[in-house]
């Protein structure tokens, strides 16, 4: 890791509610993928934006594009699931929200029906191994694909929703967002409105949105899954200490801290937690509430919530030995 948390941070008890499981993919899983497909001559530094390295947003997107070449059979998805799940134990995440596009690849028969289920069984695998994280899947929708693909997609999550005995539970629209009007598309589902909200760059009216739509999100009480790595490394809010964390945190709106694409940022979600410590002056109290309170914006049923719940309670002694 580039600055390793310390301690505290590593053996706080975390929620990790936004996690795209392609841009999760560590360096050593990259090393893995890149000797099984030595023809697409890939290198690392295609995958992986560094410390102190910021690209476009549109420059993140084409490293998916590079990472999506390289996971396109069923065998690279549950490798990648399995790695994914497995370090985001290791790093004290103790429930997870995965989330993907199912992707669709002719030359390799993969399909979309195949890829969520891939990803189904390699929760069940580390479950079965007794790696100790309760993981969720939510099915992503990528805004770039058409209407079509998205339909598909829809019926595909109501498909699990019903069938993967509770393991997905949502729908999460992805993908780069400047495709459409970002104002028309925030005001258009506000008025849904969404259970959360990812990363919320474009809620304010100096970043673009509007005071009415920050009074939503207020009314509705809608939590914030706020990724403060991802957003300056890129380049959708200008540096940490500007990052709008501080906005919401002050008004006591659910705000929960998230990787997004722990990977690709070179990051975990012990650094990112330690990251809001330090910017914005939080004490140890203070993160031990924003990592309990993240337990309530989680799409996980009643009964496991109050498990997590309890399960922090019996942490916390050692967290703060």
């Amino acid at each position: 890791m580039e600055n390793e948390a310390d301690q505290f941070y590593r053996q706080l008890p975390k929620v990790e509610l936004h996690a795209h499981l392609n841009g999760s993919v560590s360096f050593q899983t990259m090393e893995k993928l890149i000797s099984r497909k030595p023809h697409l001559n890939i290198e690392h530094s295609m995958t992986a934006i560094r410390s102190g390295q910021r690209r476009t947003l549109d420059e993140c997107f084409q490293v998916f594009k590079v990472i999506h070449q390289l996971v396109d059979t069923e065998e690279d998805i549950l490798m990648v699931a399995k790695d994914v799940i497995r370090e985001f134990a290791a790093d004290g995440v103790k429930y997870l929200e995965l989330r993907s596009t199912p992707r669709e690849e002719k030359n390799t028969g993969l399909t979309r029906r195949r890829y969520v289920e891939t990803v189904i069984k390699a929760i069940h695998q580390c479950k079965n191994e007794g790696v100790d994280i309760d993981v969720r899947f939510l099915v992503a929708v990528d805004r770039r694909n058409g209407t079509e693909v998205a339909m598909e997609t829809v019926k595909l999550a109501e498909d699990f929703m019903l069938s993967s005995d509770g393991l997905v539970v949502g729908l999460d629209l992805s993908g780069d967002p400047t495709v459409p009007s970002q104002l028309e598309e925030s005001d258009l589902l506000l008025n849904l409105p969404p259970d959360r909200i990812g990363h919320g760059t474009f809620l304010h009216p100096e970043v673009g949105g509007s005071q009415s739509l920050v009074d939503k999100v207020v009314k509705n009480n809608i939590p914030l899954e706020l990724c403060l790595t991802s957003n300056v490394k890129g380049q959708t809010v200008s540096c940490y200490s500007q990052h709008h964390f501080q906005y919401w945190y002050q008004l006591g709106h659910p705000s929960v801290i998230c990787t997004d694409d722990k990977g690709v940022f070179c990051t975990d979600l012990s650094q990112e937690y330690q990251l809001a410590a330090s910017t914005f002056g939080l004490s140890r109290e203070a993160i031990w509430k924003l990592s309990q309170q993240a337990i309530d914006c989680t799409f996980a049923p009643e009964s496991l919530k109050q498990q997590l719940k309890q399960r922090w309670m019996e942490l916390q002694p050692q967290v703060f030995q």
